[in-house]
């Protein structure tokens, strides 16, 4: 049996990609989470296989809990299930280890398929999304998309230093660089293209 870990925000999507998974003979659903951290805190407990899971989510990203996953040495794979077709998110879904990214509107048998293949230690990934991935280059280094996210949230220069326990000019820095990577105008137009191309 494939033991399965399932971590949506959505509830009415979680229970969707529960049952779907729960009609296949080899798969074993352990458990569904609401949230990353969450996600992270059973991943350690049960252990699973395979972790399928969202991006965007409270606590801890999909992003984020992938690169817990790869950095607590934990066995399981992970595959991605989301709306972003973006080439951002993919290319940082692969450089923090998972090995599928499946989008929802991809056909229900697709799901079953994927995480058969990544617990044989195989990679499922939408071909023209991964050519996408690699034509772009995302321009931002990670404390540049941590702030540029934070004031994309409404927080304040000074917010953002007290959060980040940085300096008040570090952060006006950090925007600084990050509006002039994007050739943006000013933070909001920075976030909003970042955003856009799945670079936050």
């Amino acid at each position: 049996m494939i033991r399965v870990l399932l971590a949506e925000d959505q509830g009415m999507v979680r229970g969707a990609l529960s049952a779907l998974l729960r009609l296949e003979d080899d798969i074993e659903v352990l458990g569904s989470c609401a949230d990353g951290l969450e996600a992270l805190k059973e991943a350690k407990r049960l252990r699973p296989d395979v972790i399928v899971t969202d991006i965007e989510m409270p606590g801890l990203t999909g992003l984020e809990l992938a690169t817990r996953v790869r950095e607590e040495s934990l066995p399981s794979k992970v595959v991605i299930v989301t709306t972003f077709a973006r080439s951002g998110y993919l290319r940082r879904a692969l450089e923090a280890g998972v090995v599928g990214y499946l989008l929802k509107d991809a056909p229900a048998d697709q799901l079953a398929d994927a995480v058969r293949k990544a617990h044989r230690g195989g990679r499922v990934i939408d071909p023209q999304l991964a050519l996408e991935a690699w034509t772009e280059a995302d321009p931002l280094n990670e404390r540049e998309r941590q702030v540029l996210r934070l004031a994309g949230e409404g927080l304040s220069a000074a917010q953002i230093a007290n959060q980040l326990s940085l300096s008040h000019g570090t952060v006006r820095n950090y925007l600084s660089e990050a509006i002039g990577k994007l050739h943006a105008s000013n933070r909001v137009e920075a976030y909003r293209l970042a955003r856009q191309k799945g670079w936050l």
